[in-house]
């Protein structure tokens, strides 16, 4: 970009008109005053089209830039070897921003724009709910996130110290749990540490590249180990096959090997799609120093095997549910107790599979609905490794039963220590069954 103090300077006001040393004030929407009221309702992109379509019809010097849409601002029709200015945009992905800081691109001597627009000065405004102990501007999702991740992730860690641990709960269905838990673990373990080298230290370079990849591979096998739970759970209740059917081995090509297919090529692809692409067609740019971390149509190598995994997913769901509704309608129980256990059962297998991010996955963009739904979406996603620990371990009546028993014996070895006569708690408790069928009236 060429300095500002060796070229003319264009200063663009926000209503779309531009002001030239020595020129007179031109504006293109006031060739149509209809047109010109119409646009005060219209969104930034659509205003730049409709200029676009009017300087094809309106006269103008050769040479010019045209006018052209970043994703972000709608710079108008530019002389060669100038500095356009505009004022920086009020709100950006729901942040408000300091208007009276301006942004600037520059318009080449050969009447190309500048593949880079200087967003730099455009800060946030202070009063845009700011994350306690980071920098202005943190969104309140973005605090959500860091927080439900948070805690499941401590939730996580334990209940896999739990289900390891303790040898009467190692069986096949636990030790899927045990691998789903560990994806839930690596991939908030990774988005918290993105997040802090991002405030901090604004991550970039080899980092970058490595953390992102990483943690694009974790989500994408937490995504494939809900896939297995589903199949899993499909070949027991639907196909009624044993679940040791696929060994362990092969649920694990499944979980762990079917993202690295995707990932890989993702992480081939990612760098020559950056370098063939403007830095400004990445609006995100505003916030993110790690290119790596932008979004692009090159994620979709990932996002869409993710997305066919969760509608599996939901057909493995349908098919289940319709299986124990069946069977509970040709059991002799009351009609209300048999709704209350489809429910439960329904409720229970909902974050299990995956199916919370086909409830959020699409919802308003714009205006105070959008505030919500990304924050309602935040607090879903990043607490559902911790529902997913709370139902699948710390409520289920076979992990509670197993601590109930090692405690009363671990009481009464200490008491015979101490001399005292033991208690007869733990002989209540019979050999832990381990059945290979999901008990769902084993959550409270």
């Amino acid at each position: 970009m060429a300095p500002a103090n060796e070229s003319a300077l264009v200063t663009v006001p926000e209503n779309g008109t531009q002001t030239v040393p020595g020129s007179t004030t031109v504006s293109l929407l006031e060739a149509l005053d209809g047109v010109a009221a119409l646009s005060l309702n219209m969104s930034t992109a659509e205003r730049c089209r409709l200029q676009q379509q009017l300087e094809e019809e309106l006269p103008a010097p050769d040479g010019d830039c045209p006018t052209f849409f970043d994703l972000v601002s709608c710079w108008p029709r530019t002389p060669p070897g100038t500095l356009a200015v505009l004022p920086c945009f009020s709100e950006f992905k729901g942040v408000q921003y300091d208007t009276s800081h301006n942004a600037t691109r520059f318009c080449n001597d050969d009447g190309t724009w500048d593949n880079y627009t200087d967003y730099d000065s455009c800060q946030h405004l202070a009063q845009a709910s700011p994350v306690p102990g980071f920098e202005p501007g943190i969104e309140l999702p973005t605090l959500v996130y860091f927080v439900g991740y948070s805690i499941s992730l401590a939730a996580l860690v334990l209940a896999v110290v739990v289900l390891v641990y303790f040898k009467d709960l190692r069986c096949l269905r636990n030790t899927i749990h045990v691998n789903l838990f560990l994806t839930y673990i690596m991939s908030s373990s990774l988005w918290i540490l993105i997040l802090s080298l991002q405030i901090t230290v604004k991550l970039e370079g080899a980092g970058c590249i490595v953390l992102v990849t990483l943690f694009h591979y974790f989500s994408a096998t937490n995504f494939f180990w809900m896939l297995v739970e589903g199949l899993y759970l499909y070949m027991l209740v639907v196909q009624t096959f044993s679940g040791d059917t696929l060994r362990f081995r092969k649920y694990a090509i499944i979980g762990w090997g079917g993202p690295l297919i995707f990932v890989g090529a993702w992480a081939i692809a990612k760098p020559f799609f950056l370098s063939s692409e403007p830095d400004l067609e990445h609006p995100n740019k505003l916030e993110i120093e790690c290119s790596w971390m932008r979004e692009s149509h090159i994620d979709w190598i990932i996002q869409g095997p993710t997305c066919a995994v969760l509608a599996i997913n939901l057909i493995f769901l349908l098919r289940i549910m319709w299986v124990l509704i069946t069977k509970l309608r040709s059991a002799n129980t009351v009609e209300t107790r048999q709704y209350r256990k489809a429910s439960k059962a329904l409720l229970v297998l909902i974050p299990l599979l995956g199916i919370t991010y086909l409830i959020v996955i699409y919802g308003p963009m714009e205006g105070v609905g959008s505030h919500i739904f990304a924050t309602t979406r935040a607090l879903l996603l990043s607490t559902q490794g911790f529902v997913v620990s709370l139902l699948y371990c710390f409520l289920n009546s076979e992990v509670r039963q197993t601590l109930r028993h090692h405690f009363y014996r671990w009481r009464d070895e200490r008491n015979i220590l101490a001399g005292k006569v033991p208690s007869s708690h733990h002989r209540r408790f019979s050999q832990i069954s381990r059945p290979d069928s999901m008990n769902f009236a084993s959550v409270p």
